[in-house]
C-alpha cells in the first residue's frame, strides 16, 4: 500500500492534474466537436459545455522568449491552458466564448509568428526530428529544411481547400527518428557512401567490439592498420557493398564518420497514413530517390513537394487521402501528373512479411 500523502519524483505527474476545469467536468461526455474554420475549433459535451480550440503553427526548435510568449497569450485568454498537438502545432484552449475573437485578433497582429491553422483539409505542421543542430548521424538538416517548405506551402496551413488532410514529416537519416513511413508526404535524409574510417584515432577513442558489435549487417571487421609515419595500430575496415550507411558504427565511434557533402541528401516518399477510415492505415513508398542538399533554402526539395501537392489537389476525391488518390490513379499516373522520372529505385520487390501483417482493425477473411 503507498501512502497516499508520499512525496515523490517517481513518474510524471498525473496529466488530469493539468486540465482545464471545463474539460475536468465534462471528461469521457464530449458529445461532437467542429471545425468552425481553419485552425478553430469547438467541442460540445452532453451537458453543453463547449471549449474552443485555436490551433497556431509552432515551431520545433523555441526559444525561451518565444515560450514566454505563448505562455502570456495562455494567462491572457485561456487561463494559462494550452496543448501542443502531436505535430508541433499549439492549441489554445478557450472556454470563455467572448474571448475567442479577441485572441484569434491578438495573434494575428504578432507579426506572423502564430498563424492560424492546420485544421481538415489543409496542411498541418511538419512533424520532423533533429537534424544538424542536434543529432550525430543527420544526412540533411531539419527545422532548415521544414521552414523553406512550410514558407511554400503556407497557403494551405492557412486554408482547407486539399481534398483530406496532408501530412507531412521528415527524418534527417534512414533511423527515422520521424513519421516518415506513414505519412502521406515524406522528406528523408539518406547517406549514400560508407564510413570514413580515421584509422589513426579508431584505437585511441573507441571500443573497437563495440563499433563492429553495432553494425546490422555485419560489415565491419577488426584490421591492422600501418600508418604513414609506419606506426601499426588497430582498426576496422568495412565491407563496403554490405554497408546500409545507418550510421549505427558512428554512434559507437566518433573515428567513423558518415556525413558527407556529395553522398548526402533527401529522398521523397508518398502515400502513407496512420488512419484506419475507409482504407488500413499504409506505409509510404518511394517518389523521389534522391535530391541533392542545397542549403539554405532547398530549392529542388520545395519545388518537388509543392509539385505533387498540387497534382494532388487538382486530382484527389474528397476526402481521399494522398496515397488512397495515387491507389485509384495507379503509380504509372502518378508519375505522369508529378512528372517525377521512373528510376531503378522504384523497382519494389523486398515484401517478406508485410504482406501478411494487421495493421488494421478492419476484419479480412
Amino acid at each position: 500500500m503507498v501512502d497516499k500523502d508520499r512525496i515523490t519524483d517517481i513518474g510524471p505527474p498525473d496529466y488530469k492534474d493539468f486540465l482545464p476545469p471545463v474539460i475536468k467536468e465534462n471528461y469521457g461526455k464530449w458529445k461532437y466537436h467542429e471545425i468552425l474554420e481553419p485552425g478553430v475549433l469547438v467541442h460540445v459535451s452532453e451537458s453543453g459545455a463547449e471549449i474552443y480550440s485555436v490551433r497556431v503553427g509552432g515551431c520545433r526548435i523555441m526559444s525561451v522568449e518565444h515560450i514566454r510568449e505563448i505562455c502570456e497569450i495562455a494567462d491572457k485568454y485561456c487561463d494559462g491552458h494550452l496543448r501542443f498537438t502531436t505535430r508541433n502545432n499549439i492549441e489554445f484552449l478557450v472556454s470563455d466564448k467572448s474571448k475567442l475573437e479577441p485572441l484569434k485578433k491578438d495573434l494575428a497582429s504578432r507579426d506572423n509568428k502564430f498563424p492560424i491553422g492546420g485544421t481538415g483539409a489543409g496542411i498541418t505542421n511538419i512533424v520532423h526530428t533533429q537534424g544538424w543542430l542536434h543529432c550525430h548521424t543527420p544526412a540533411i538538416d531539419a527545422s532548415g529544411v521544414v521552414k523553406a517548405v512550410m514558407d511554400e506551402l503556407y497557403d494551405y496551413f492557412t486554408s482547407m481547400t486539399l481534398p483530406a488532410q496532408v501530412r507531412i514529416s521528415l527524418a534527417c537519416c534512414l533511423n527515422m527518428c520521424g513519421a516518415v513511413h506513414c505519412s502521406d508526404i515524406s522528406i528523408l535524409g539518406i547517406h549514400r557512401k560508407p564510413p570514413l574510417i580515421e584509422h589513426d584515432r579508431v584505437d585511441a577513442v573507441c571500443e573497437i567490439p563495440l563499433a563492429i558489435s553495432a553494425c546490422p549487417t555485419a560489415a565491419i571487421k577488426p584490421k591492422k592498420v600501418t600508418l604513414p609515419d609506419g606506426k601499426e595500430v588497430k582498426s576496422v575496415e568495412v565491407n563496403d557493398p554490405r554497408c546500409m550507411f545507418c550510421g549505427n558504427c558512428y554512434t559507437m565511434c566518433s573515428a567513423m564518420p558518415l556525413a558527407d557533402a556529395q553522398g548526402d541528401g533527401i529522398a521523397l516518399w508518398v502515400g502513407g497514413k496512420v488512419s484506419n477510415s475507409r482504407t488500413p492505415p499504409a506505409f509510404s513508398k518511394l517518389a523521389v530517390p534522391f535530391l541533392p542538399n542545397e542549403p539554405p533554402r532547398w530549392p529542388s526539395t520545395v519545388k518537388a513537394i509543392k509539385n505533387m501537392v498540387e497534382a494532388y489537389a487538382a486530382g484527389g476525391k474528397k476526402y481521399e487521402r494522398v496515397g488512397e488518390w495515387i491507389d485509384r490513379i495507379g503509380w504509372e499516373r502518378f508519375f505522369e501528373v508529378t512528372g517525377i522520372e521512373f528510376q531503378h529505385q522504384h523497382i519494389d520487390d523486398y515484401r517478406l512479411a508485410t504482406t501478411t501483417w494487421r495493421t488494421t482493425t478492419q476484419f479480412k477473411f
